[in-house]
């Protein structure tokens, strides 16, 4: 590896899955002004909206995950072409 190059910083920093609440420990660098206690313990806090122990492709489940409201502004929007659509047929 290249000298100087990797930050010299690194410390234990729990990542939390925010759609199932599974938190893990792991070194980064990654700034946080949250924290959280863990077996007594207090650590940075990272919070996260997706992880591997809630992303459909390595738990298998499907799962819409729609944090932002874009499946709800995408309906809202498009509304009257879904009605539309909906009393020709």
């Amino acid at each position: 590896m290249k000298k100087g190059i990797h930050p010299e910083n690194y410390r234990l920093v729990a990542f939390t899955d925010m759609s199932n609440n599974d938190t893990f420990l792991t070194r980064s660098t990654a700034k946080t002004k949250d924290v959280i206690v863990v077996d007594g313990v207090e650590y940075p806090q990272v919070k996260l909206e997706i992880s591997s122990s809630s992303h459909p492709f390595y738990t298998g489940k499907m799962k819409l995950v729609d944090t932002a409201g874009r499946v709800d502004k995408f309906r809202n929007r498009y509304q009257k072409h879904i009605d539309k659509n909906k009393s020709r047929n």
